[in-house]
């Protein structure tokens, strides 16, 4: 318990830390020439530098070994760490039309676009409470974006809207992907058997060697620019140091804790963590939430809350029932043993007993 408190306790402190400096880089006027920080495939790669360093130092300290990957691993590692390169950019164009609040909101509701893409491509079915639970979801994103409160000087300027359907999209493509990516490192742990800062390590190392490649690209001027903006805005350079280090902290613990405690309990504390974002950001950056807002903030968690309460009971049931099976099968192999010693012990006796019995051959 008291390790799953330290994991719980360093994902707070790290991704809140982490949002307030994402929303900061991705947001903030930089310089006397008011110029916003556009580069963030740059930002992306040095996070993910910081993460691999971090998570190979942690091997280290440990005593454990980075070993070489096998084939079948290294393509799985190349697949999610793809996945992944492509899924943020679509995270930060969203910001370009929806207030950062909105776009925390909207990603805690994964289950909306996977449930989607599970009844299109598959035509799975699911049980009720899972249709529930995607209803108060979107029940109460729509609602908080209905009573968005308007900017009039904002709405008159040609493209710029603080939440738009467009956004909304955008979010969703991220939240498909990252739906790939978690399903994905879910296999590989269950199939490789690998550990949390292994996965972290390479998946990093592969998404860095990803971004690399397309900022190197000649015909492509984002790691120029990126360099030139922040020699220019000096400022930046603190708050992209500091947003990569939470977030590589931040992964080390969410690795540990998929690891130990798997992917339920982690849900669990992302999702109230994604809450407790919201509020740093309404706080920190003065974002105006109306009563009507925080009533659908409440129904969006109230429907998240359900799906993790449900999970939950399912996996304790689960538990119990596969104990059970252990405990009765345990049982009949000692009975089964007793048998077996009995019937050991009468054939000697009998056998013992002939053979005072039995008369001498002459």
């Amino acid at each position: 318990m008291l390790r799953l408190t330290a994991c719980v306790a360093g994902i707070y402190s790290c991704f809140l830390t982490w949002g307030y400096y994402q929303e900061k880089v991705s947001t903030t006027p930089y310089g006397q020439d008011a110029l916003k920080f556009k580069f963030f495939i740059f930002l992306n790669l040095i996070q993910a530098l910081f993460a691999s360093t971090i998570a190979f130092l942690y091997l280290k300290i440990q005593g454990k070994s980075l070993s070489r990957p096998s084939k079948p691993l290294a393509i799985k590692y190349l697949q999610v760490a793809f996945i992944s390169v492509i899924a943020s950019p679509f995270s930060y164009a969203a910001l370009k039309h929806i207030d950062y609040p909105t776009m925390i909101l909207t990603k805690s509701c994964k289950l909306i676009p996977v449930m989607f893409m599970n009844i299109l491509l598959y035509r799975r079915q699911f049980p009720m409470y899972k249709y529930v639970c995607v209803a108060l979801v979107t029940i109460g994103v729509s609602g908080f974006m209905l009573w968005a409160p308007v900017d009039e000087h904002k709405m008159s300027k040609k493209g710029a809207v603080n939440s738009s359907l467009y956004g909304l999209f955008l979010v969703a493509i991220n939240l498909t992907l990252d739906g790939v990516t978690n399903s994905t490192q879910d296999q590989i742990f269950h199939a490789f058997k690998v550990s949390g800062q292994q996965m972290m390590c390479i998946m990093n190392l592969c998404m860095s060697a990803y971004m690399t490649v397309w900022l190197l690209n000649p015909w492509n001027p984002e790691l120029v620019s990126a360099i030139t903006f922040c020699q220019t805005h000096p400022a930046i350079i603190k708050d992209i140091i500091m947003f990569s280090i939470c977030g590589a902290l931040g992964q080390c613990f969410i690795f540990y804790t998929l690891q130990h405690y798997g992917s339920l309990s982690l849900v669990t504390v992302t999702v109230t963590r994604k809450l407790f974002t919201i509020l740093l950001s309404v706080v920190a950056y003065d974002h105006e939430l109306n009563l009507q807002q925080w009533a659908m903030v409440a129904v969006v968690f109230s429907g998240i809350g359900l799906e993790a309460y449900v999970k939950r009971s399912e996996k304790l049931a689960h538990i119990t029932t596969k104990n059970n099976n252990v405990s009765k099968a345990s049982a009949v192999e000692d009975s089964s043993s007793q048998v077996s010693s009995s019937t050991f012990v009468a054939e000697k006796q009998t056998r013992q007993r002939t053979t005072i019995v039995a008369p001498k051959q002459h």
